[in-house]
């Protein structure tokens, strides 16, 4: 019943991410030759603002700055309101190996895409890894992270308008370093545009239950977030 419980939620929660929504999108043809990703190079630069997805209102401003590339591509990440935040680290470029945007932030013992593998509709791919909250190497825990692509779109965002395609992130039932949580589901929908090397719009949301908790109707739910491009360079 827990699984089936779970399934309904996912179902609820991407009917409600794909439905309610105020960025303008409509949708395209998929390109016949995928456009490459712009490479990274030091000094790039990605802002966005960060508002709570349900009554609209900003949390934040966050700057997100290319500060090395090599092996290791290294983004330096400064909050208008919060400050200094943790860093977002790939290794190679595509591949997440510090993911900053969780609470705590998650290190992986192996990499996982950050976008999908291939930028073509229908493509998905799952990923058993582990992780380690950053700063606290003792102990890791699982991690299922699904991807799916799901179609190209147009979408206006503060930044300009781009072609993004939509893709679909969910890791149900993951491990959590809080050991009280007896199961915990996030969800996440991004449209990534190749011409910028990162996302325009992203969303995110998760969820856990308690010990003693018997169904997802009562789940605790974390922050519902929006993340827009406002600027990039």
């Amino acid at each position: 019943m827990l699984k089936l419980s779970a399934a309904l939620t996912v179902l609820l929660i991407t009917a409600c991410l794909g439905s309610v929504t105020h960025i303008p999108k409509a949708p395209i043809a998929a390109p016949v030759s995928i456009p490459a990703v712009r490479a990274p190079a030091v000094g790039q630069q990605w802002v966005y603002e960060v508002r709570n997805y349900f009554n609209g209102e900003l949390v934040d401003v966050v700057t997100e700055t290319v500060v090395e590339v090599g092996p290791r591509v290294r983004i330096a990440r400064n909050g208008h309101k919060r400050g200094p935040l943790p860093d977002e680290i790939q290794e190679p470029w595509g591949m997440n190996l510090q993911d900053p945007n969780w609470t705590p932030p998650q290190r992986f013992i192996k990499p996982v895409p950050l976008w999908p593998e291939r930028l073509v509709p229908g493509w998905s791919g799952f990923y058993r890894v582990r992780y380690q909250v950053v700063g606290f190497p003792d102990n890791d825990f699982y991690w299922g992270l699904n991807i799916e692509a799901k179609a190209w779109s147009r979408i206006k965002t503060q930044a300009g308008d781009f072609n993004a395609l939509h893709y679909v992130n969910t890791a149900d039932f993951f491990e959590s370093d809080d050991w009280f949580r007896m199961a915990s589901n996030r969800r996440e929908n991004a449209w990534f545009a190749p011409e910028v090397g990162r996302w325009v719009v992203r969303e995110r949301f998760g969820e856990y239950l308690w010990l003693g908790m018997r169904g997802w109707a009562d789940s605790i739910k974390e922050d519902y977030l929006r993340w827009e491009l406002v600027s990039w360079k």
